[in-house]
């Protein structure tokens, strides 16, 4: 059956936004049904979802979220489509309110948009001058400047060491907490100025590293995406599937480790048969799609990209 619906138009705006990786790899290992209801997680600019949409007919159903009251404006004019302006931590809840309780698929797209990057005053960018605060969603409380102001030396440490993989976290968190008893950090210039003495190798790459995982504590990414993936195994129908798209191999080992297990911890084998409890979950593919040479040439960000896709299996009937 082919897809009834009108190709939505992009527009400039909307791939100046972002641009999705990953595209057609991940539209064609959703394996979508024409009939079928189908969550986008990370919205954004819209670009997965307007493919998703491609697939669809006129009975399909698109569920997307986005934490971000940006990303509203660049909903398409179509009737299968409902925006959830909410973190995907609460997809199960929000599906409820939509009185949705089960879907066919699943897609996150984890990489950070072009469009907040591109917004100084966000201050997820070390380009640009603007006010420490890299929140995904405005109205929540706690800002980067909040972390760098209140932390404590050992908890910046495990950030930066966790989050960011900078070999000299400790020595950066004892700096960071002797220049702000003589002043608050407020400003990324301020900020950058303040640890230029300890920068270690290629500053870009080690401010890069900071503002990463600063940009994770603040939206507590990783809370975030272990509560999407346990209410994913919930809310997708046998059979269903749920591709993730990840950018760092932070994000990359708890998918692959959820997919694998169907839990966050490798369970015990049985001390009788040696056997672990079936996971809910199959990897479609072994190892992670990737980028191909075309797309790298396009887009660079595709480099670090890692897709990785699992299938619902009903336990029931295995």
């Amino acid at each position: 059956m082919k897809p009834r619906n009108i190709k939505p138009e992009t527009t400039d705006e909307q791939q100046v936004y972002h641009v999705p990786v990953l595209l057609h790899e991940t539209t064609t290992a959703l394996s979508i049904k024409p009939d079928g209801v189908y969550v986008d997680c990370t919205f954004g600019g819209g670009g997965h979802s307007r493919e998703i949409l491609q697939h669809l007919g006129s009975e399909g159903k698109l569920y997307v979220f986005d934490q971000d009251e940006d990303a509203e404006r660049n909903l398409p004019d179509d009737k299968r489509v409902i925006f959830i302006r909410q973190n995907f931590r609460h997809l199960q809840k929000f599906l409820r309110v939509n009185k949705c309780l089960a879907v066919d698929g699943i897609l996150a797209d984890l990489g950070v948009s072009s469009h907040q990057f591109d917004e100084a005053e966000r201050g997820f960018s070390i380009r640009f001058d603007a006010a420490l605060d890299m929140r995904m969603d405005n109205r929540q409380l706690l800002t980067a400047a909040d972390v760098l102001n209140t932390y404590d030396e050992l908890r910046l440490q495990k950030i930066f060491e966790k989050y960011g993989e900078v070999t000299n976290a400790k020595t950066l968190s004892r700096t960071i907490v002797e220049a702000r008893k003589h002043s608050r950090f407020k400003t990324i210039n301020a900020f950058k100025q303040a640890i230029h003495p300890v920068v270690k190798g290629n500053p870009n790459k080690y401010l890069a590293q900071v503002f990463q995982a600063l940009r994770i504590e603040v939206n507590d990414e990783m809370g975030a995406l272990r509560e999407m993936l346990e209410q994913s195994a919930l809310v997708l129908k046998p059979g269903g599937r749920i591709a993730v798209i990840t950018f760092h191999s932070l994000e990359d080992r708890m998918v692959k480790q959820f997919f694998r297990y169907g839990t966050h911890e490798e369970p015990q084998a049985d001390e009788i048969y040696g056997k672990r409890p079936a996971s809910v979950l199959k990897a479609v593919v072994k190892k992670p799609i990737e980028a191909g040479v075309e797309e790298l040439k396009r887009n660079s960000r595709s480099r670090s990209a890692k897709l990785r896709v699992a299938e619902k299996v009903d336990l029931k009937n295995d």
